[in-house]
């Protein structure tokens, strides 16, 4: 079964850190762009940041709103994608969706298999 687990959510004050972590399991997702979305309450699933695989290397994209915050990246030894979130503040509360399919693509429809979320909350 291809499944995709989200962990390293929590609460945290503002201009704090975490770390999330997205296991695959099921198969190998070395080649596949792996994204991260999240969705606040009552608000779309909005992009948060992308990497895909290329064999130049990868390619990332983020949005501009965690531009310079956020960092993305991979470790394909251990099947797994991580979104490392500094300077954290309010508005960065959500849930946090991590998602895999064969293009890499800023669009949560153009995603085929999804973890089922890790929630991220900051305190003012």
């Amino acid at each position: 079964q291809v499944q995709l687990i989200e962990s390293g959510g929590g609460l945290v004050q503002a201009g704090g850190s975490l770390r999330l972590s997205c296991a695959a399991s099921g198969r190998t997702f070395s080649t596949f762009a792996m994204g991260w979305f999240r969705q606040a309450p009552g608000k779309e699933r909005e992009f948060v940041a992308a990497i895909g695989w290329s064999w130049i290397g990868d390619t990332i994209y983020y949005a501009d709103s965690v531009k310079g915050r956020f960092t993305i990246s991979r470790d394909n030894a251990k099947n797994t994608v991580y979104l490392q979130m500094n300077s954290l503040k309010p508005e960065d509360t959500a849930v946090y969706y991590c998602a895999a399919d064969s293009k890499l693509s800023m669009r949560p429809d153009e995603y085929d298999l999804w973890g089922q979320g890790t929630q991220v909350t900051v305190s003012s």
